[in-house]
């Protein structure tokens, strides 16, 4: 048997909800409400819309430092990816001198190399 409640009520229940004395599930046992998650489906439909969302509240200085940090970070992603690419570039060379100079053992000749 399916139990159907009054606009009337489901509006009472959200006003009460949105008043912060009770939590969802405390208000859902006071009124006896089968469904677990019945509640919070009223709220989201007729509520003023602040329950169970996370409100962030900044100063001016910190919105500007999160900018900046996003941007700071962009570039070092860009500069990390500039140095991958100049890594993988200069290496792929060095494989291309090693085999035109006859070496087969890249690694062998970069220690040589680096003992010198």
């Amino acid at each position: 048997m399916e139990i159907r409640y009054s606009e009337a009520f489901k509006l009472a229940i959200v006003r009460e909800v949105e008043a912060g004395d009770l939590p969802f599930e405390a208000v859902r046992r006071k009124y006896g409400i089968k469904g677990t998650d019945t509640v919070q489906k009223w709220v989201r439909k007729y509520g003023m819309g602040d329950i169970g969302k996370v409100m962030r509240v900044e100063k001016p200085k910190e919105v500007n430092e999160r900018l900046e940090m996003k941007e700071r970070i962009k570039g070092l992603e860009k500069a990390l990816a500039d140095a991958l690419l100049e890594l993988a570039v200069e290496r792929a060379c060095v494989r291309v001198a090693c085999a035109r100079a006859g070496i087969t053992d890249v690694e062998e000749f970069k220690k040589k190399a680096a003992g010198k």
